[in-house]
């Protein structure tokens, strides 16, 4: 069975003209890098390497002013990240029977999932893309997400084979408990992507991590 990220808990959710995002998914990452089935067997991942990160940004506070016009659907296939070194396959995800967003299984520690409850890379809307942090075998694709900043261009390959760039304009690390939906995916009138892993610290009862990453990003390029 595919593993998943459980979002969740936090703060009440607004008025249902937010996002159809904010409907699908409960509460924030939980059980996500470390299993909750083999928790003892694992490292706490980035916990020790969080840096100290910005509070999510509006649209005029982006690192970048350039923008460019929406793209038109097209699935996501592969995601790239230079300055990281991260460079991983991208599969669809769902939801699981219990309304948590599936993830690609930790047999497959190097690849992300793209959630299909959100729109493709570079429509508007935000986009949203989950990956493990770690596994029970070592670190996992969204790893390097603990050193990301401000300005780091994420490539996102499409299946009609275009490339939608992305600025990173802010990264956030948000206690599960004050995980707001409306503000993580809420609507910014553009096209924008969330790369989302776990963060925080480990804790070895719950098997679990405390918080989520946060990557927020914004289209500033797209190549046909």
């Amino acid at each position: 069975m595919a593993d998943s990220l459980a979002f969740g808990g936090g703060r009440p959710r607004a008025a249902a003209t937010a996002v159809l995002l904010t409907c699908l998914l409960a509460p924030a990452l939980a059980g996500c890098g470390a299993s909750r089935h083999q928790a003892a067997d694992v490292r706490p991942g980035p916990a020790q390497a969080t840096p100290s990160l910005s509070a999510p940004p509006s649209p005029a506070a982006s690192v970048s002013p350039r923008a460019v016009a929406p793209l038109y659907r097209s699935a996501p296939v592969r995601i790239v990240i230079t300055r990281l070194g991260l460079n991983a396959p991208l599969v669809p995800v769902g939801q699981t029977a219990d309304g948590t967003v599936a993830t690609p299984p930790f047999s497959q520690p190097r690849t992300a999932g793209w959630y299909t409850g959100s729109v493709t890379p570079g429509q508007n809307g935000t986009s949203v893309i989950v990956g493990h942090v770690d596994t029970p075998t070592g670190p996992a694709v969204f790893y390097p997400l603990t050193v990301a900043r401000a300005g780091d261009t994420v490539a996102i390959t499409r299946a009609d084979r275009s490339t939608a760039d992305f600025t990173v304009d802010a990264i956030k690390v948000i206690p599960r408990d004050d995980f707001d939906e409306n503000t993580v995916y809420g609507p910014t009138g553009r096209p924008e992507v969330r790369l989302i892993t776990c963060g925080g610290t480990f804790d070895k009862a719950m098997g679990e991590y405390t918080s989520n990453v946060v990557v927020y990003a914004h289209l500033t390029g797209a190549q046909t």
